[in-house]
This record gives structure tokens, sequence and C-alpha cells, in this order.
């Protein structure tokens, strides 16, 4: 993910879902290329580069 659109996730209204490696995260707080995350499953909080993070698109059918 880039940088840019993770601030736009970030400062939505809305719940957009986000993934870490195949895990739903929320993204805490940015910090230039980094992201403060907490892994929804787990609570696990850690820090990872943002172009790791994955928006998980709905399929729509």
């Amino acid at each position: 993910m880039q940088t840019e659109r993770a601030r736009e996730i970030v400062d939505s209204l809305g719940v957009i879902e986000v993934l870490h490696q195949g895990s739903p995260i929320w993204i805490e707080q940015l910090d230039g290329e980094f992201a403060e995350i907490r892994y929804l499953e787990t609570g696990r909080r850690t820090r990872v580069p943002v172009h790791e993070l994955v928006e998980n698109s709905p399929l729509i059918g």
C-alpha cells in the first residue's frame, strides 16, 4: 500500500479492511513510511512498513 492511501484510510470515517500478511489489522498511527498497527484477532501491536499493508477490497457480485 502507498503511504497516501494509508493516510486516506486513517482519516476515513468508514471502516476499510486492511491486512498485514493475511491478517486483519487496524492502523493505529502513521509515521512516514511506517505504520503502528494492531492485529484485530490478537490485539498485538507492532510497527511495520506501510508497503506491507494491503487493502482488502470486497468482491462485488
